[in-house]
């Protein structure tokens, strides 16, 4: 898709972002819809259409000398590109927020799209890993000016993203939003429907055995749970935020649930039950907008989980709850 047909007229400039292992990722940088406004002359007489050299054009210029710039890494779900879907409107709601600060990053992992090469768990985790590098040594945005959201599989690649650069680099973001998350494929499987409609493990419920076997051939078992607390543990201070709504029947919400208990409990040194954790942890009722769970750390490491009430799969990356909790995180 040319995205002039989802934006105006280079306010989303392509490019392209190389791995360590030599794939090409075809990507979008999304403009702040009041950047754009404010320098619109310039961008207009600019290059339009993928750019070889983006760090010589108008946009990256905004980007990267603005020393108030923010960035929004976004990691998307497993069908179709950056073009597709709810997608565009995510970076709509994101970009268009109120602000002139937040730019958007998005990407196609290797395999989707124009992007090369063919996917696996641990090239997509590379991928995400070359998109924050090129974040911080191209475009010169520091970590704490860095959000990383991901939505459905992009959960999966972006925790396991945080985790890396907390692990072997001690390196931490402003904050990391998963959108629809689940604890890891395995268990994922033993309940998703496609669509809602067409389940794949759960007509075996009644045969454990069966569904055991089965789940001995899953290559890709995306384990997030474990990588959250890897995550949690070795961080100095975290901010963590879960949003899954209640209506999504692709993805439980129980998943989203699951993964912040586990970040709870990993605050902790010796563990704590999940009774232990409900009766300490800050709970608000929204009504109608669901509510929030939140864990204060001493006021390092911070994790909440919203779930709203409507907003399904796909769509609720685009609900405001989104963009406020990438404002919020922000500082905005």
């Amino acid at each position: 898709m040319d995205p002039e047909t989802v934006s105006a007229k280079n306010q989303v400039q392509p490019f392209n972002i190389s791995t360590l292992d030599g794939e090409t990722l075809y990507a979008w940088h999304v403009l702040p819809l009041a950047k754009y406004r404010d320098n619109e002359k310039a961008l207009l007489d600019d290059h339009t259409g993928p750019a070889a050299q983006f760090t010589e054009t108008a946009a990256f210029a905004l980007l990267s000398n603005d020393p108030s710039s923010r960035l929004v890494i976004n990691f998307h779900g497993n069908a179709g590109t950056v073009a597709q879907g709810w997608r565009t409107d995510t970076y709509r709601a994101l970009s268009s927020g109120g602000s002139d600060k937040i730019h958007v990053l998005a990407f196609d992992y290797r395999g989707f799209g124009y992007s090369t090469g063919s996917p696996d768990e641990q090239g997509l985790i590379t991928d995400g890993i070359a998109a924050v590098q090129w974040a911080m040594n191209i475009a010169r945005i520091p970590p704490e000016r860095i959000i990383l959201v991901g939505q459905s599989l992009g959960t999966a690649v972006a925790a396991a993203v945080a985790e890396h650069f907390t692990r072997v680099s001690q390196i931490e973001f402003a904050g990391i939003v998963l959108i629809a998350s689940f604890s890891d494929m395995p268990t994922l499987l033993l309940s998703y429907s496609i669509s809602g409609l067409i389940p794949i493990l759960s007509p075996l419920k009644p045969y454990p055995a069966l569904q055991k076997w089965f789940l001995r051939y899953v290559r890709e078992t995306w384990q997030t749970s474990p990588r959250i607390a890897s995550l949690v543990r070795n961080s100095k201070k975290v901010n963590l935020r879960l949003i899954h709504a209640k209506n999504d029947f692709d993805i439980s919400w129980k998943h989203s649930e699951s993964l912040f208990y586990t970040a709870a409990n990993a605050t902790t040194a010796s563990g704590m039950s999940l009774k232990q954790i409900d009766g300490a942890k800050f709970h608000q009722d929204l009504g109608e907008g669901g509510w929030i769970d939140a864990w204060n750390a001493d006021g390092m490491k911070k994790i909440s989980k919203h779930i709203v009430r409507y907003g399904g799969h796909n769509r609720i990356a685009t609900y405001p709850c989104v963009t406020w909790t990438v404002q919020r995180l922000f500082g905005l």
